[in-house]
């Protein structure tokens, strides 16, 4: 089987395409829904808690699916998984348009975090399995660009399309057309990348002298782990990976401040909900179309540094936010935020694809996406918790902040260099 971005272009673009409308899910509820959660679903003014419910309840469900996607790749295959995922989202316009409490709410993004969880893992998998060692950060790159310009824009849009034709109906038709689309094309066009992941299994297995680039995967780990040994290895066993996953962790600190508290935030300082969608756009914007460079960037200079002053960066920017006023320092903020998350974000995957063996580098993705998207749930029950004792949603910025300049340290001291070519196995 051939390998590669330009021998398997078609199917590269597929899921790239796949994933630009996941991120578009995704991104339709992060503008409208929680700036108008009190006037529009009824969230009492100044409860902190009832607002990050719903992206608690989408951290903990995401972040299982994640678990179960790797897992459940291996034995059924990519396409179908992602199948599943699109199936699971087609009621969610629905839920949305029909809300009668914020309860509904919750209940449709309980089905956004499982079809986040199967969908987004897929498309980062299948197009690992089709590609070379040596295009990992820029097929991840690319993979995040395309997710996160769809959450951007779905945020511009739904903001103009609430403004025009009403909450509800304008994320009913929004969500019902890319929803819609994405199933359709998985289901049309999509190509199972399984067979591409065991022959690279068997080649390594093969000939494991022969290969130009020596990854430094753990020791002392079965050909077919289990689940329990998976689980262990990612999360505590191996360091490398668990200071990988606790950084993914801790990162999504900051999107669910920017999807729970960012919107409500300016909305309290006056800002229209085109010009929220714009100021978070432009977070969304910066941290997709960064990842095009900084993807390509660890391919030749590597990740570890990367992804630790990524970390510092993107909490910069959280701490400045809250410190001016005006959409000019509003939007300064966001760039700064989006572009530390666009050093970091691609390559915590790219270092832990480094350093799976292909016959299990699913289940680890699978693994570290857990802990990643977990990081929605408990920092939305920590910035919810630090502004309800704060008595003000500017101490949840000051949580997040330091949470990335703690787990950036601990990432730096942990970590090492997982580039093959940089940090060969000897």
């Amino acid at each position: 089987m051939d390998y590669g971005i330009r021998a398997n272009l078609a199917q590269v673009l597929q899921q790239l395409l796949q994933v630009l409308l996941v991120g578009m899910t995704i991104g339709m509820m992060r503008t409208v829904v929680p700036a108008l959660a009190e006037s529009e679903f009824g969230v009492p003014r100044g409860s902190f808690m009832l607002l990050a419910a719903f992206v608690i309840a989408f951290g903990f469900v995401k972040g299982v699916m994640n678990f179960i996607a790797g897992r459940l790749a291996e034995r059924i295959g990519r396409r179908q998984v992602l199948l599943i995922g699109w199936l699971v989202a087609l009621p969610i316009p629905l839920l949305v348009y029909f809300a009668t409490s914020w309860n509904w709410i919750v209940a449709a993004t309980v089905l956004l975090g499982v079809n986040q969880g199967l969908t987004w893992s897929m498309t980062q998998t299948a197009a690992l399995d089709i590609t070379r060692a040596d295009q990992r950060g820029l097929v991840i790159g690319l993979n995040e660009f395309s997710g996160y310009v769809g959450v951007a824009i779905a945020g511009v849009v739904t903001g103009y399309a609430a403004s025009l034709l009403g909450p509800r109906a304008g994320l009913l038709w929004f969500g019902a057309a890319v929803i819609g689309m994405a199933t359709l094309l998985a289901w049309m066009a999509v190509v199972e990348t399984l067979p591409w992941a065991h022959a690279e299994g068997k080649r390594h297995a093969h000939a494991p002298t022969a290969q130009a680039l020596r990854p430094r995967y753990p020791a002392n780990v079965s050909e077919r782990p289990t689940t329990a040994e998976m689980f262990a290895l990612m999360s505590w066993r191996d360091r490398r990976m668990a200071a990988l996953c606790q950084a993914g962790l801790v990162e999504k600190f900051v999107d669910a401040l920017v999807w729970a508290f960012w919107p409500a935030y300016l909305h309290q300082q006056g800002v229209s909900l085109p010009g929220i969608g714009w100021i978070v756009g432009i977070y969304g914007f910066t941290w997709g179309g960064a990842q095009f460079f900084t993807g390509r960037l660890s391919d030749r200079v590597g990740r570890h540094h990367l992804n630790a002053w990524g970390m510092w960066l993107c909490g910069a920017g959280v701490a400045l936010l809250p410190l001016g006023h005006g959409s000019a320092w509003w939007g300064a903020s966001a760039a700064i935020a989006g572009l530390g998350m666009a050093m970091l974000y691609p390559n915590l995957s790219a270092a832990v694809a480094d350093i799976a063996r292909p016959s299990w580098r699913a289940s680890a993705i699978g693994i570290y996406r857990f802990w990643r998207d977990l990081g929605y749930g408990i920092g939305a029950l920590g910035l919810g918790a630090a502004a309800a004792l704060g008595g003000r949603l500017e101490s949840a910025f000051w949580f997040v902040a330091v949470a990335m300049l703690l787990s950036g340290a601990v990432l730096y001291r942990w970590g090492e260099e997982t580039h093959p070519r940089l940090n060969p196995a000897l």
